[in-house]
This record gives C-alpha cells, structure tokens and sequence, in this order.
C-alpha cells in the first residue's frame, strides 16, 4: 500500500463516453482505497466531473489516421509529438501503472509506458478488439475485457485476459439487487425504448408503426418510455397519437435512466457496450438493434453474445420492421415467463463490481512490478476469433 500510495495510477482515455466512463469508473475506486490517480487525454477529452475534480488532467497529442496519405501523414506528426510528451510524463511523474482504455488518445500514453517499463493493462468494453487496442495488446500485460468472448485477439495475447466486466454508473449499480417481475396477465406493461446518441431514427420510426399494430386490448396495457432525437420528437408523439396506449412518455433525454431501466418490463435499444453493461446489471430483457455503422460492427458482435446466452434477442437493423417487430413484441409481451427467465440469464451475466474487479488487476499488476514478479490475472476468460 505504501508504495502503490506514493505514485499515481496513470489512465489514459479519449473523450467519448464508451471510453471514458469506465475510466472514471476505475478513479473513483483507486481514490476510495487512497490511491493517487491521474488521467491522460487530448484536446477533445474532458476532465472527470463531480467528486473527481481533484483528479490532475495532462493533455497530450493524438490523432486516428485519416484517409489519403496527407491525413495519415497528419496523424502520425500528432501520434509522434504525442508520444514524447507522453514519456515526459512517464519520467516525470514516474506511474505505479497505467490503464488505456481504448481509443487513438490512449495509444501515446499506453507505448510510452510500455517503452519505459512501466506496467500497462488495456480495458477492452466490446465484444471486438477495437483497433487502438489491438495496436497496443502485444505491450501490455494484461488485457482486462467485459465480454467472455472477444474476437480480434492474437493467440499470444489470450494468456494476459482477465473479465472484470464493463463498470456501470453507481446509480445503476445500486439497484443490481433490485429484481425482476414480469408483468402480470392483465396489468401494466412497462416498455423502454433507448437509441443512445447515435442512430436512434430507426427506433423512431419503427416503433409507432409496430405498436399500431399490436391487438388493442395489449396496447392498452402499454406504458411506453421513448428516448428520441430532439428533432423526431413531434413526428413521433404524431405518429401515435390514436394508438390507444395507457401510457406514452417521449423525450430526447432521459434524467432517470436507472429508475427507468428499474421499472421496464422489456427494453428496445442499441448495444453498444455501456447499455450492454447496464442492462446485464439489473438483468432487464432487451430486444437489442445493433448500429450497424459502429466500428468493425462491434455492436452486432455485442449482441449477438448475449443472444447465445440467452440474455437478450438480437434484431439485425435490416430485419427491424415494423412487422417483424410486432410479431415479436405480441409474443414477448403475452409470455411473462420467458421474459423472466431471460431477465434472469441477463442477471447472471452481468455485474455490479467490475470497477473494483478492474482496481484489484491493476493493483495487483503493480504491486508484481514493483516486486519483480510476473503477475497472473486472477481470472481468466477464453476469447475465440
């Protein structure tokens, strides 16, 4: 503890949220056991919020490659400027360890470390070893993932995996415990529908379209909660006006997401990595809609595991009409028990602790170096092409 208290934790994230929530995530565990922590980001990256403030932010250069050799050319200039000022760091404030979190901003800072034989662990949050992170996995010595598979890996990296898990929201993570009800033959049926920040006028247009179609006395029961784009908003709320449902709620940002996902009896979202984490929580059934643009379609990677583990149902967005998802709402919504039992699966796949499972690999890593010791994860996953 001594040693581990004297220099700081060292993460390195970008400014998107996927990467940087579990970032903060991992400061705020590493302050609760008394640890420094610092963080390295570039200019578009933010500084933690809230009860973190105290955390010091150092800014360094990078960049993702462009296309055409003068964009590319661009980038390796910023990647390079952003590695020295990265290994000035590495002496000067001479890390514990560093943690990347994936993105082009992380790159400069995990190299550095493991040019400088500091100890450096990646957290990988999808279910596709993102490409910063596949630039990075042969340096480090471990590879902490949220998925049980992840493609993308070499054969020489599968040894340094360790499942922490993708670290939640507190709010969410409170109600981990909270347990699931089906709904009940003739009472309310609570559904949630979240698109996220990107693609979400899929969802707003299907679903109207879908939920016009379910039998009358089923839309009756309906309390339907939709998140939509601020400018789908009025389309939307036309689109159902005369549906008949017992309840409608729209907007384009939801305050209580927790309560909300609490509350459903069936979600309808993307599955990027977070709302994958934050579903598999609470254990709340989803049907999910892969972004079909994401990077390397990690969120059809995402969902499709949890399909296989029977903790969710896919529909590939080229599949998402509003016939097909009627069909498959009438049948969800009238078996209480699958949604149970898939609520359940949801649950046993999830976790409430991956923030501290992360501080105890990166803890653990340091206090090896510091030892002069290999250090083994402590749980090891397989992970398959």
């Amino acid at each position: 503890m001594s040693f581990l208290s004297e220099k700081p934790f060292m993460l390195a994230a970008g400014g998107t949220g996927g990467h940087f929530f579990p970032a903060e995530a991992l400061a705020r565990e590493l302050l609760d056991r008394g640890y420094p922590v610092t963080l390295v980001t570039d200019r578009r990256g933010q500084a933690f919020g809230g009860t973190l403030e105290q955390v010091p932010v150092h800014r360094i250069h990078s960049a993702p490659p462009g296309a055409g050799f003068v964009n590319k050319a661009k980038a390796a200039v910023q990647m390079g400027v952003g590695l020295l000022q990265a290994r000035a760091l590495m002496r000067h404030l001479t890390p514990a360890a560093v943690v990347g979190f994936g993105g082009y901003p992380s790159v400069p800072t995990v190299f550095a470390a493991v040019h400088s034989g500091v100890p450096a662990l990646i957290h990988e949050q999808n279910a596709v070893l993102g490409r910063a992170n596949r630039m990075l996995a042969p340096g480090v010595r471990h590879l902490a993932v949220a998925f049980p598979e992840v493609s993308g890996l070499r054969d020489a990296d599968r040894a340094k995996l360790v499942r922490t898990g993708n670290p939640v929201r507190p709010a969410i993570a409170a109600l981990r415990d909270a347990g699931y009800a089906a709904p009940s033959a003739d009472g309310p049926i609570h559904l949630l529908v979240m698109g996220g920040s990107q693609g979400a006028r899929v969802l707003s247009e299907v679903l109207p379209a879908a939920i016009t179609q379910l039998p009358e006395g089923l839309r009756a029961r309906l309390h339907l909660s939709q998140q939509c784009r601020p400018e789908d908003l009025e389309g939307v709320r036309a689109a159902y006006a005369g549906a008949g449902l017992g309840g409608l709620e729209l907007d384009s940002f939801f305050h209580d997401v927790p309560q909300r996902l609490a509350a459903c009896h069936l979600a309808v979202t993307r599955a990027g990595a977070s709302t994958v984490a934050e579903l598999t929580c609470l254990g709340r059934p989803a049907l999910l809609v892969p972004y079909p643009h994401a990077m390397d379609d990690h969120q059809t990677a995402n969902a499709r595991q949890l399909d296989a583990a029977g903790a969710a149902w896919m529909i590939p967005q080229p599949d998402f009409t509003a016939e097909t998802v009627a069909a498959r709402l009438a049948s969800l919504l009238a078996a209480p028990d699958t949604l149970a039992a898939t609520a359940a699966s949801a649950h046993d796949w999830g976790t409430a602790d991956a923030a501290a499972r992360l501080a105890d690999a990166v803890t653990a890593m340091a206090e090896a170096a510091a030892a002069g010791i290999p250090s083994t994860p402590s749980t090891r996953t397989e992970a398959a092409e």
